[in-house]
């Protein structure tokens, strides 16, 4: 492989995922179904606690109808408020970071990258989540202007959107697509770090 080659394949890299606690670690071995699965199912009942303050239930009423503003938008519809509002509620929702790949400067995606991007589709086709609210949050690494990233993290959410609403029949208004740029580096040490390049999946699930 050729110079030109290794940095094409190192820089083409932008990872889709799901928010959570217990992501998957960034090597290139392929995720299956049923990992996604377990990793975007709520760990605790879906019942809302009986000791729950006032001001907690009013906070959970707004979030839901925040979350159900999001349905059928498109991703260059949201403000700057409203994706940091999306990555405030998804910090404490189940996620998990898949690395589905991209052709360099591209919302492409590689031949590479189909055997996780359909372990994707089957993931949210399964009961246990179809009909779930699910946030794709486009990422970029630190490398290059802040309108260029912005832009190629907004397709690049969009094309993972459009292959799974394609291809398994998931509803697009459960599908909710927004992009970051590199505004939100996971890797903040190494700009650069493919860990930074990814589509973060996060399941909007209420309590």
């Amino acid at each position: 492989m050729s110079v030109g080659s290794k940095f094409v394949a190192t820089c083409s890299a932008l990872a889709v995922g799901v928010a959570f606690a217990s992501s998957s670690s960034w090597a290139a071995e392929k995720v299956s179904s049923d990992a996604i699965i377990n990793a975007l199912t709520p760990k605790k009942p879906l019942t809302r606690s009986m000791s729950a303050s006032p001001a907690e239930q009013a906070t959970e009423a707004e979030t839901k109808k925040f979350i159900d503003t999001l349905r059928n938008r498109t991703t260059r519809s949201l403000s700057l408020n409203e994706r940091d509002q999306i990555a405030t509620i998804a910090q404490d929702k189940p996620k998990i970071d898949l690395e589905i790949k991209f052709e360099f400067n591209s919302a492409q995606i590689s031949r590479g990258a189909m055997p996780d991007l359909e372990a994707l589709g089957k993931a949210l086709s399964d009961p246990s989540l179809k009909g779930s609210s699910i946030v794709l949050a486009g990422h970029t690494d630190g490398v290059g202007g802040d309108d260029f990233n912005q832009d190629l993290s907004e397709r690049r959410a969009d094309t993972v959107k459009q292959f799974l609403t394609s291809k398994y029949g998931l509803a697009a208004e459960n599908l909710v697509t927004a992009g970051y740029g590199k505004s939100r580096l996971k890797d903040k040490s190494n700009p650069r770090a493919a860990a930074n390049r990814r589509v973060e999946i996060v399941n909007m699930v209420q309590k």
